[in-house]
Formats: C-alpha cells, sequence, structure tokens
C-alpha cells in the first residue's frame, strides 16, 4: 500500500473538511501554498518536527509581492495551523500518521495587534473626494460602517429584508465567526439608509468586493491617505462607541459581534484626549457647561465668488453649501445651517468632529463661521 504524501493529504482534507468551513477559500489558498514546497512531497507519516520547523523558517524568509516584504508571522501561523489539523485527521480519521508533529514545533510570534486610528481629517478628506467624484455609494458605505462597525463583508452583503428602519436594527444572519447577530443602527445610519432609496427586497449597498477594493484604492491615492485599511474603520467605530461613555464592553460587543472580550480590547485604542475630562470628576453641571460650549464652535468655510454669487461650503460637514448674492446673507445662512447640524448631533447624542482648522488646499479663501 502506497504511503499518503503530504500534498495528496492536504487535497483530501480541502475536498472533505474545508468545503464543510466558512473559510474553505482561504483554506484552500493556504493548502495551494504549502503543496508548492518540497515538505508536501514527503509521506505524511515520515515528517518530523524538523522538516516542520524548517517549513517555518523558510516561509518567515520569503518575500511577497513587489515592495519586497516578508511573509508576516500571521500568515505562516495560519499555515501551521492547518498543518496541524490535517495531522490530526490523518491520525484519527484516515490512520495514515502516528502523531502530530506542528504540535511541538514553536510557532512564530504574534505581531502587535494593528493599532491604526482614522484621523478626523482623513475622514472628511474621503468624504469630500467621494461627493467631488458623485461617488455616493462609497460614501454611503464608508459613513455605514463607522456608524454600525460592520465588517465590509456584512456591509455589502446586507439585504433590505433584513432592515427594519421603524425598529432601527439590522440583522445579520451569517457573520465572520459563525453567529447572527443584530446591529443597532443611530439616527444618522438610519439617514445614510433612506438617502439610498429603501426597497423592500435586494441588497441595500448594490456593490461587490471588487469593485469597492479598486474604488477604496483609487481613493487612498487620490487623496493621499497612506496606510488606512477599510477595515481599520471598524476599528475606528468601536473606539467611537467606548469614547462615547455611555456603553459598556459587553454591549458593544454586542454591537460589534466580538465573542472574545481580549480580541474586542485589541480592536479599541482610546484617543487620551477624550479621557482628559474623565479624570478631573467633580462638579457634572460645570463640565457639561463647557461640553456644550465646545461643541458649539466656530468651523472653517471655503469662500468662492462664482460670477454675481458668494459660495461657501463647510469643511467638516462637506454637506452643508449655502449661496446668496450677498455675502453677509451668505455667512448668515452658512451659520444658522451649522447651528441646525450641531442641535441635531447633540439631540442624536453624537460627539461634532473637532474644527479642521488645517487648511491644505489651495486656491481657495477660507474663514470662521461662528453657529451663535
Amino acid at each position: 500500500m502506497s504511503k499518503l504524501l503530504l500534498k495528496d493529504a492536504l487535497a483530501k482534507y480541502t475536498d472533505r473538511i474545508s468545503s464543510q468551513k466558512k473559510g474553505q477559500i482561504q483554506e484552500q489558498y493556504r493548502a495551494n501554498t504549502i503543496r508548492r514546497y518540497p515538505l508536501a512531497l514527503k509521506p505524511i507519516d515520515e515528517i518530523t518536527t524538523v522538516d516542520i520547523a524548517d517549513y517555518r523558517d523558510l516561509r518567515l524568509k520569503t518575500i511577497f509581492g513587489k515592495d519586497g516584504k516578508s511573509i508576516s508571522p500571521s500568515t505562516v501561523r495560519l499555515e501551521l495551523s492547518l498543518l496541524s489539523d490535517v495531522f490530526t485527521i490523518a491520525e484519527i480519521e484516515w490512520g495514515a500518521c502516528s502523531g502530530n508533529p506542528v504540535t511541538k514545533v514553536r510557532k512564530p510570534k504574534i505581531p502587535p495587534g494593528r493599532q491604526r486610528r482614522l484621523e478626523r481629517y482623513e475622514e472628511k478628506r474621503i468624504l469630500r473626494y467621494c461627493a467631488l467624484t458623485k461617488n455616493h455609494l462609497v460614501a454611503a458605505i464608508v459613513s455605514f460602517g463607522l456608524e454600525t462597525a460592520m465588517r465590509r463583508g456584512e456591509i455589502l452583503g446586507l439585504l433590505w429584508e433584513h432592515v427594519d428602519l421603524q425598529s432601527r436594527v439590522a440583522h445579520l444572519p451569517d457573520t465572520k465567526n459563525g453567529s447572527k447577530r443584530d446591529v443597532p443602527l443611530s439616527l444618522a445610519a438610519v439617514r445614510i439608509l433612506n438617502s439610498l432609496g429603501p426597497m423592500r427586497t435586494g441588497l441595500v449597498f448594490d456593490c461587490n468586493v471588487n469593485r469597492f477594493k479598486s474604488a477604496w484604492r483609487l481613493i487612498m491615492q487620490k487623496t493621499r491617505i497612506v496606510d488606512l485599511r477599510f477595515h481599520d474603520l471598524r476599528h475606528e467605530a468601536i473606539s467611537r462607541l467606548f469614547e462615547l461613555g455611555t456603553l459598556d464592553m459587553m454591549e458593544i460587543a454586542a454591537i460589534s459581534g466580538h465573542k472574545s472580550l481580549q480580541m474586542l480590547k485589541r480592536y479599541t485604542h482610546l484617543r487620551a484626549r477624550m479621557l482628559v475630562s474623565k479624570l478631573d470628576g467633580g462638579k457634572n453641571f460645570h463640565r457639561g457647561v463647557r461640553a456644550v460650549m465646545q461643541i458649539f464652535m466656530p468651523y472653517p468655510a471655503s469662500v468662492r465668488n462664482e460670477g454675481d454669487r458668494f459660495h461657501l461650503s463647510f469643511l467638516d460637514f462637506t454637506d452643508i453649501q449655502v449661496d446668496h448674492e450677498e455675502m453677509q446673507e451668505a455667512v448668515a445662512l452658512a451659520s444658522n445651517a451649522l447651528l441646525r447640524r450641531l442641535a441635531a448631533l447633540m439631540k442624536d447624542c453624537r460627539i461634532p468632529p473637532r474644527p479642521n482648522m488645517t487648511v491644505d488646499e489651495e486656491g481657495e479663501d477660507f474663514m470662521l463661521i461662528s453657529p451663535v
């Protein structure tokens, strides 16, 4: 009887085991990667811990892509995890080996969790670029992600029949960790959905993954934003939920869908400036007054003289735009619109963006517009 080679064991495993998993495509890709190495040509019952360690070290030295970066330790850990499961199944169910050499080999050290936070000016750049290019769908996806902390796949797969606008709940019957969950929708999230024109059935966001990936790459290039992934918006949304100070960790876990509180903690990097006010304790009334005063602050607006009309638009609220024949009247209209927006944010218990005092656009005049 011929011995089972590792490459054949991997094929058998992906056909019988991986095909029953949500991550079958990823496991198939990892199995195909392992099959390209000399280790795959060895009989599974002759592979030793030395062979596994050699494979690990070889993979860690592998250069990936055009940027000259090495394969990440996390990728190698996932490949070793797949190999370990293959050996376990081969021993227990197939009788093809008598042990699992992977369990005795050191795994690459887990790198620190990604801590990329979305800066407010980056959010404004993204939404402003989408507005200028009339890419309203991508803008809606970005804003909806920040409001709900949903994953990209969950957003793009959301169906209208699973959205209850009256109860303000989006139902996700199939998520990454295999559990269904209901996501509460903020008033801002509901406004985003209403702007799309609600339907009874079908996809909420009519955009496939590849199309969105291409759009995201182009936006990052055009806005000159470095090292920002769409998944970082989920990270940012969860951190903002913590910074609200009104939800505990279990409530946020229910929204985000994290089963492990330790994993949830990795997503959360609170900004120090958001914690300063909590250090003082003491007089809540005076603190509340100061908080309200900080909300109704002046915001910068660009000013353009187009023929016989003055056009004003806010950097922090790209959808607020006014124009009038008289400059004084245009400023008054802008001030009124700003006041209404800030009051609406207070009503929704949302924190307004900090005024963007870093103006990097050329060829425009700017002025501060006070809401009061």
